[in-house]
């Protein structure tokens, strides 16, 4: 059965692609959840519709992603943290703890997309990658304080 991609699927194809698969795997598989439909000559118009939106649509969330890394350039973060003798903390700076500052500072950044090379244990200033798109990322400068 010939079914056209509605997504990348792995091990199958790319979006858009006219392939060539087992009709079992086509009814039970890829139709019921929405991964291709049957190609048909009217189908085909509709995935090109769907084509032009979606580009659109990743236009916008890159140009979004894009104003969001140059407000977030400008931030730099205190995160206040109970210190030892040494002037070790106790525990490590979590990305959660970076994420709930950037609320305080007005910007909802998920703590999954920040990124901490290596684990913050010390006092002193960090630079944080903050992954906004796949092609977008952000640094932002935490400074990790005696409480």
């Amino acid at each position: 059965m010939k079914v056209i991609l509605r997504q990348n699927t792995e091990g199958v194809g790319q979006i858009g692609q006219v392939i060539d698969v087992k009709d079992g795997y086509a009814r039970n598989f890829l139709i019921p959840r929405k991964l291709a439909y049957p190609a048909l000559e009217g189908n085909i118009r509709a995935l090109e519709e769907e084509k032009k939106t979606l580009s659109k649509k990743r236009e916008q969330e890159l140009t979004a992603a894009e104003t969001l890394a140059a407000g977030l350039e400008k931030v730099s973060v205190t995160i206040p943290v109970q210190v030892g003798e040494e002037g070790k903390i106790f525990g490590s700076v979590t990305t959660q703890m970076i994420s709930d500052a950037l609320k305080e500072k007005g910007h909802d950044i998920d703590k999954r997309k920040i990124e901490i090379e290596e684990p913050i244990k010390a006092l002193g200033i960090y630079t944080v990658s903050v992954k906004l798109h796949p092609n977008v990322s952000a640094k932002i400068k935490v400074w990790v304080v005696r409480e």
